[in-house]
């Protein structure tokens, strides 16, 4: 008899390859929040910030990719790209059905990302998102 270490069986989406993250997608949203100091807009939407339905359609699936990985993303940005991401995001999940994050949030890696590089989110930060979410979860995930 042998004894071994037990496995769990690999389940369906740990099988599925990584989507990669289209960075054309994310410079022009940054660009477009940089351009227009989007969190201080009153009334913006996130639809106004792409094109098409269609590409906010193709693109909900941003939402759901795991905070590693946004953690590894938030590293290629600069402290102002990644807050004007997490602007999008928190507008997106507050205004677009599909975009619904919760505690899965890219918000929550962005945020961490920031306080990683010992530039966490400023007060007035913090009240922004507050302000434009009712996504309990952020900007710091579940207790």
């Amino acid at each position: 008899m042998s004894v071994g270490a037990w496995e769990p069986a690999k389940s369906a989406s740990n099988d599925q390859s990584r989507k990669e993250i289209d960075r054309t997608l994310l410079i022009r949203i940054i660009d477009a929040l940089q351009e227009t100091d989007a969190g201080n807009v009153p009334g913006l939407s996130a639809p106004d910030l792409l094109n098409t339905d269609s590409e906010l359609t193709s693109a909900s699936w941003l939402s759901g990719l795991p905070a590693a990985q946004w953690l590894e993303e938030a590293a290629q940005w600069d402290d102002e790209q990644v807050w004007a991401l997490i602007r999008f995001f928190t507008l997106a999940e507050a205004q677009l059905q599909d975009w619904q994050g919760g505690a899965e949030s890219p918000v929550i890696p962005l945020a961490k990302s920031l306080r990683l590089r010992k530039s966490p989110l400023a007060r007035e930060q913090l009240l922004w998102i507050r302000q434009h979410s009712d996504n309990r979860y952020l900007p710091y995930g579940p207790i």
